[in-house]
């Protein structure tokens, strides 16, 4: 039987997990198609990839990615005071904000609201946590 290697052509089906169960992502809802993909392209994050290595048709399994693996650690850096009159007039704490910037469209969090400006968070939101994946193969080539 095929079993996966660095450049296979794989569909999955996954549901993504926080260490406290919280699902943050899965392809088993109704609607949704299993993941595509040919891996060793830079499309999937390191651990998600090297978790499916050697598996075949079939294989079910559950990976544990830590953030290094993942979406990384937290980068103190990425906690940016923006001038107040840089976003929109409504934002609120908590709110997430799409920014524009050499590359590309990214995601930030507003963390905080001050007089002349707003602090926000540029890390990926999944930054500095360890992921779970359930993931079942579906097909191979």
């Amino acid at each position: 039987m095929a079993k996966i290697d660095v450049n296979s052509s794989v569909t999955v089906n996954y549901t993504g997990k926080l260490e406290d169960g919280t699902v943050f992502d899965t392809s088993l809802t109704e609607g949704r198609d299993p993941l595509s993909v040919t891996l060793g392209q830079g499309a999937l994050i390191p651990g998600f990839e090297n978790g499916l290595i050697g598996l075949s048709v079939g294989d079910t399994k559950t990976i544990e990615i830590e953030p290094e693996d993942a979406y990384g650690l937290v980068n103190e850096e990425a906690f940016v005071d923006v001038p107040k009159d840089k976003v929109p007039e409504n934002v609120e704490v908590g709110m997430m904000l799409q920014t524009f910037g050499p590359a590309g469209v990214s995601v930030v969090k507003v963390l905080e609201i001050n007089e002349e400006s707003v602090k926000i968070d540029a890390n990926h939101p999944l930054a500095g946590k360890k992921l779970i994946f359930d993931i079942e193969v579906v097909s191979l080539s």
